[in-house]
């Protein structure tokens, strides 16, 4: 009766939202193994086991975020990442243009905000898709003459621009429904589940390594060590708060006398959560796919595509400082110092030491020694990979599947669903999943 598991299905509305989530969640995994109609899988196949053998990290980080489906060249081989492209796009948007942030802020102007956005997102789509096309023609190049399609190249780029831009519009759809009428957030668990799908394979192949020699076993040892320390600090950091003190006074509304209270502001050490790497991954994702799939045509995208390797300097650079970016740009997003002062201000409240007018700048202060420590902690953990590769020689496969990116989703994504479901739990009077502390969810 105690089990926390047990009671999670005896409440009602939370044992509807995980099986929902779990369908949900299956139909993905399904669709990415459906192939674009027109695609001969067993010369795909092929060519993408002598790309394993001979080691195409380009590859390996596509299909890191695809859950494994672009290797299957399926309807859903783009992900979600089209739309977490497009939405940081929009973000920045509304900051260079004050006529659209005065739409957003105008009654109803949000849902315009997210239609264009979606708009924005069957564009880029588009783009990606193409360049997809491009690039299975060259795999027939180079798979020396076989025939990877089965019908002409126009009407097979037209089909497969429709089929995959309407996979990733479908899982789109998958997130919002996932958000509203299942548990977790709905794009947070569609990339969870496609790095979850792909550990079983990646734990065999680095057996299967260390059986032919090909990897040291005191090597790996040491790195699984490294990873289950770097979990833990991933946990112990994002649960890591400051606490701003703000006193309200007594105050009369209506009738009524509410009395003085002590609360606080909690500023998590990394106010932004694991957004700034899949941001910033999301980013440098659709320069790289459309320079790796069309440069093999064009000889300027393909030194692009080298340059941008995600093995190379030049990349490791670029991402640790849209890491930072973002997690500056999203923190100021999420937690406006103005907002918050122009709130304490109006319901009467005060921080102990702080002269009223200098609320805003107080905050300010603390978010920006706050942000800092956190995004260069998350730049060290996303780099992690690339460091593991360098040193100990590791397949890229795995070391993406095992380190770094990946840790900060899975780890950031598990911490805020455990917190939801103990929040519904809670709700209907049962106890929590934790019996000692509290979860704190992370805002994905």
């Amino acid at each position: 009766m105690t089990n926390p598991i047990i009671g999670m299905f005896r409440v009602k509305e939370l044992r509807e939202r995980i099986f929902f989530t779990l369908i949900m969640l299956l139909v993905f995994r399904l669709g990415a193994v459906l192939p674009i109609p027109g695609v001969n899988i067993s010369v795909l196949k092929n060519f993408f086991n002598e790309q394993r053998d001979t080691g195409n990290a380009i590859v390996d980080y596509l299909d890191f975020f695809a859950g494994g489906a672009f290797t299957n060249f399926s309807v859903f081989m783009l992900g979600i990442m089209p739309y977490i492209s497009m939405s940081i796009i929009m973000q920045l948007l509304l900051i260079v243009f004050p006529a659209l942030k005065k739409i957003s802020q105008e009654e109803g102007g949000r849902k315009k905000i997210q239609m264009y956005q979606r708009y924005g997102t069957v564009i880029v789509c588009i783009v990606q898709a193409f360049a997809v096309t491009q690039y299975a023609q060259s795999i027939t190049r180079q798979a020396g003459g076989a025939e990877l399609l089965s019908m002409g190249m126009v009407p097979f780029t037209l089909l497969a621009i429709l089929t995959v831009t309407t996979g990733t519009m479908f899982l789109m759809w998958m997130g919002e429904q996932i958000t509203k009428r299942g548990i977790g957030n709905g794009i947070s668990l569609l990339i969870f589940a496609g790095i979850v799908a792909r550990l079983p394979s990646a734990v065999w192949e680095l057996v299967d390594s260390v059986r032919r020699g090909n990897l040291n076993l005191v090597f790996v040892i040491v790195v699984l060590f490294m990873f289950v320390a770097v979990v833990a600090l991933v946990v112990f950091e994002q649960q890591g708060q400051r606490k701003i003190p703000v006193h309200y006074a007594k105050r009369v509304v209506g009738r009524k006398m509410y009395g003085a209270q002590n609360t606080y502001i909690p500023f998590k050490i990394n106010p932004s959560g694991v957004i700034p790497v899949i941001f910033a991954s999301s980013i440098l994702t659709f320069p790289i796919q459309i320079a790796s799939t069309i440069g093999g045509n064009v000889p300027a995208l393909n030194a692009v595509a080298q340059f941008l390797g995600p093995r190379g300097l030049a990349y490791n650079i670029l991402y640790v400082l849209l890491i930072i970016f973002f997690a500056y740009f999203y923190t100021q997003v999420s937690l406006n110092p103005i907002e918050i002062a122009k709130n304490i201000r109006e319901n009467g409240g005060s921080i102990p030491g702080i002269r009223t007018e200098r609320i805003e700048e107080y905050l300010t202060k603390i978010l920006n020694r706050i942000v800092l420590p956190g995004s260069l902690y998350l730049a060290l953990i996303a780099i992690i990979p690339t460091i593991v590769q360098w040193a100990f020689d590791f397949p890229p496969s795995i070391s993406y599947l095992m380190g770094g990116t990946s840790l900060l989703i899975l780890v950031g994504v598990d911490l805020d669903t455990m917190s939801q479901i103990e929040a519904l739990l809670k709700m209907h009077h049962h106890e929590g999943l934790t019996k000692k502390g509290r979860l704190r969810g992370r805002n994905l």
